[in-house]
């Protein structure tokens, strides 16, 4: 695969209209061949893998929250970044998870081409689906590069989304909670 994607990069360097055998471009099909296949790692792993079976019993009723996690993902359409941070609570129903994973999830799920909104309704399914929660908020704040650096190109721009399933839908306390605690 690799290979594959040297050339197909070479023939990008070339369709651009650069010379390819330059000094400084010789290495870069190689190099972005590399970099992409690292930033979509996550078609490499499953949820059974990331989870790892990092899953305890609890006699915890409460919500838990991570807020803040770092994510870098690419845009299905562009193929250009979005980076953000993501706030993501359950309230366990007998089990929790390892605090790790939920940041291993939002990864698995952010290291594949991918737009906001599906990315912030993976990381809630799959949290219901391994812990069964009563509930689970996600949030995702993200800025777009392809659509600060081309199209409208505004520099300023945020987008938020927000998955909310089980009690974080019927109860607005534990929506109302989780929203505030994020702020």
């Amino acid at each position: 695969m690799g290979n594959d994607l040297d050339s197909y990069y070479k023939k990008i360097i070339t369709g651009v209209g650069e010379d390819p055998d330059r000094e400084g471009l010789q290495n870069t099909p190689g190099r972005a061949a590399r970099a992409m296949q690292y930033l979509t790692r996550g078609y490499n792993l499953s949820l059974d893998e990331v989870v790892n079976n990092a899953i305890f019993e609890s006699d915890n009723e409460e919500m838990i929250l991570v807020k803040n996690i770092e994510l870098y993902s690419l845009c299905e359409h562009h193929l250009l970044p979005f980076i953000g941070k993501c706030h993501v609570a359950y309230i366990p129903t007998g089990k929790v998870i390892g605090l790790s994973k939920i940041a291993r999830i939002v990864d698995m799920y952010a290291r594949r081409l991918q737009i906001q909104e599906n990315l912030t309704k993976q990381i809630a399914d799959s949290l219901m689906e391994v812990i069964q929660p009563s509930g689970v908020g996600v949030i995702i704040e993200a800025q777009h590069l392809c659509m600060m650096m081309r199209g409208v190109e505004k520099q300023n721009s945020m987008m938020t989304t927000s998955m909310m399933l089980g009690s974080f839908r019927k109860e607005e306390r534990t929506r109302s909670e989780f929203v505030r605690l994020t702020r």
